[in-house]
């Protein structure tokens, strides 16, 4: 995806986040113990809490991102502005704003607007994605980003229902998660705005 909004990423070092412990839980989202990033995406794949975050601009424009060519899991592809996994315990709201400093050069006030619960194999690299997934979202009041090199290969800014067009249309260069992360988003809102 390039357009006029489009800003390529330049280089810096790589940072393995392989190893960082990730919260396990159950079918209802209660916590049953803990293990490494890259143990909870080894196919079969274990269930764990991730957070997905959704930017808005004053506009209504998301902010995507595309994933760098290096990481271990759907690399290349579109996806919503950063995800992760908070550390066992850890609130996942705080997790979210600290990756999205991280990852965007970014801070933001973020709400959770639902749960997105998936399962998606990426085929290319053999690891699968099991997750809990919390779904943040936040409008973006002032900043440009600074993502980080080893995370992010470019960024855009697209208004929502042409997103929602897009990847229906092309659903091959986005990440599996994104439409249900959309539409967890869709039926939300950004501070008192409808983001849809």
């Amino acid at each position: 995806m390039t357009d006029a909004l489009s800003q390529p990423i330049t280089d810096q070092p790589i940072t393995d986040r392989e190893a960082l412990p990730v919260e396990l839980v159950d079918d209802v989202g209660r916590s049953v113990g803990a293990c490494s990033v890259a143990e909870a995406h080894l196919a079969p794949g274990l269930l764990h809490r991730a957070f997905s975050v959704l930017l808005f601009d004053a506009a209504g424009r998301v902010l995507l991102q595309r994933r760098a060519a290096v990481k271990t899991r759907f690399p290349s592809l579109w996806a919503n502005t950063c995800c992760g996994h908070p550390a066992p315990g850890e609130p996942v709201a705080a997790a979210a704003a600290l990756r999205l400093s991280q990852e965007m050069g970014l801070t933001a006030a973020l709400t959770e607007a639902g749960i997105y619960r998936y399962y998606a194999a990426d085929l290319c690299t053999g690891r699968v994605e099991s997750e809990w997934d919390h779904v943040l979202i936040g409008r973006l009041v002032s900043g440009t980003p600074r993502p980080d090199p080893a995370e992010v290969a470019e960024y855009a800014w697209i208004p929502l229902d042409a997103l929602r067009d897009a990847v229906a249309d092309g659903p091959d260069i986005y990440t599996p998660w994104l439409a249900g992360v959309l539409d967890i988003a869709a039926h939300a809102s950004v501070e008192g705005m409808p983001v849809c």
